[in-house]
């Protein structure tokens, strides 16, 4: 509630695709889809509570973190687990074990949740867009490594 209030979060129901239970905006906002929600159901309603969680879990990460499946695998694991103290109960196979993974740079274990965050919400919600790292270390991952200075070679 802090970081909401801090930094003047605002939260709001929004139409958007079926596929979106919620979403955030680079501008600050995190809105529940009006497809699924009204402003009243989501009041009395668990789901609703932690898919906002998920969102501004996301605005804390930053849209580079948030833009991967790392950021993806924190805040599933974040909305997950809170949901879990709230009703206790049990999820779809899928969901259990993204719970289990560690939240690790290994990419591996990204591959995984990201095929498990596909089994769980489809195609639609776009896991597989998202690059595994961080947008700045996945094309660390995929530059060469090289010993040429662009500096020098540029000045030739």
């Amino acid at each position: 509630m802090e970081y909401i209030r801090t930094n003047k979060i605002t939260i709001g129901i929004k139409p958007a695709r079926k596929s979106v239970g919620a979403f955030w905006t680079i501008t600050k906002h995190a809105y529940l889809n009006s497809v699924y929600f009204s402003p009243e159901s989501s009041l009395a309603n668990p789901n609703a509570w932690v898919l906002l969680i998920h969102e501004i879990r996301h605005l804390q990460q930053g849209w580079r973190i948030a833009l991967s499946i790392y950021g993806e695998l924190d805040a599933w694991q974040y909305q997950f687990n809170t949901l879990k103290k709230i009703t206790a109960g049990k999820f779809p196979e899928p969901v259990e074990e993204i719970l289990t993974l560690p939240l690790t740079m290994d990419r591996k274990t990204l591959s995984r949740a990201r095929r498990l965050m596909t089994q769980h919400a489809g195609k639609g919600y776009g896991a597989n867009l998202l690059p595994l790292y961080p947008i700045h270390m996945e094309m660390k991952y995929w530059t060469p490594k090289t010993d040429i200075n662009l500096r020098d070679f540029f000045q030739k």
